[in-house]
């Protein structure tokens, strides 16, 4: 099989390193249970100029490699590779937060993943015709039989393979979200989405 794999809030304790650098940098003490929204903007309440502060702080080297790991991620991965099934791990982060983020799976046994950037939201200039960057165009040809994701936002990016199970990954953001079919179902962790796989 092949398996999609979101990296930030699904890998990693990404939005939990978010509330404090919201707070570090701008005083907004918003506990990571009212992070409710995926724009980060809007859940901090923070001006454009803030945002683009807190981004770039947020995908600075040093803070990427300080991530938590969401607890039981590699070792459900590692399992899932050890069974001969394709893991691909497809992240919106950009370009410039690739180097970080594979030294990130490679710190956490996670050596054997592939790792994508999709420009997923137009965030950033990704570089063309590189091993790491993938547009959607390219993205659109693989056929995944499970999806692993957390952000609604992403969710149109699946339309395409109506035979997809997404599982997804319950946060606060997506917790009051309607799943938009039957083919999504929402895993508290990842005990429950290795029960699902297997």
């Amino acid at each position: 099989m092949k398996i999609y794999v979101d990296f930030d809030d699904c890998l990693c304790e990404t939005a939990r390193g978010f509330v404090d650098i919201a707070a570090r940098l701008f005083g907004k003490n918003v506990p990571y249970e009212q992070v409710k929204f995926f724009n980060l903007q809007q859940s901090f309440g923070l001006t454009d100029e803030e945002y683009e502060q807190l981004m770039l702080e947020g995908h600075r080297p040093e803070i990427l490699l300080g991530y938590e790991e969401t607890p039981g991620a590699s070792t459900v991965i590692n399992e899932l590779l050890d069974k001969g099934h394709e893991v691909m791990i497809i992240t919106g982060r950009p370009a410039s937060a690739y180097e970080p983020s594979r030294q990130w799976l490679d710190q956490h046994g996670l050596e054997r993943v592939k790792l994508f950037c999709l420009n997923k939201y137009g965030r950033d200039s990704f570089i063309k015709n590189s091993e790491f960057n993938m547009e959607l165009e390219d993205y659109y040809k693989i056929k995944f039989d499970y999806a692993i994701e957390d952000s609604p936002m992403a969710f149109k990016f699946f339309d395409h393979l109506p035979e997809l199970k997404v599982l997804v990954f319950d946060r606060p953001w997506n917790h009051e979200h309607e799943l938009p079919g039957d083919n999504f179902t929402r895993c508290s962790n990842w005990k429950a989405i290795s029960e699902k796989i297997s």
